[in-house]
Parts: C-alpha cells; structure tokens; sequence
C-alpha cells in the first residue's frame, strides 16, 4: 500500500478515521492524528505502517 501525507486510513484495531502526518518508508512507520481534528487539534502518534489497513475517502 502506497501511503502519503495527508490520505486518510483506518487502522487494524478500530474504526476511527486518521490522517497520516508523515511517512518514513525505510523504517516502516508513520504518524497520524485523529480526523477530523477535535476543536483544539489532535495528538500526533507514530504506528508501524502494517497496522494501516486501508485509505478512507472523505469528502
């Protein structure tokens, strides 16, 4: 799976919807944040990128 800054995906363990932030390919890693961003913004996490399951489209 090809994955960029700014694609939403879900993730192996739930349901929510995040943005990816950043993408290190040689580490296979990236961090997102929760989307939609809460009122006073959302935490930044790194998870390795084999728990991405799969791009959301949003609109």
């Amino acid at each position: 799976m090809d994955l960029y800054q700014g694609d939403c995906v879900r993730l192996m363990n739930g349901d929510e919807t995040f943005q990816v932030i950043g993408v290190d390919g040689d580490h296979s890693k990236c961090w997102v944040r929760r989307w939609p961003l809460l009122p006073h913004g959302s935490p930044v996490f790194e998870v390795p990128i084999k728990q991405v399951i799969h791009s959301v489209k949003t609109t």
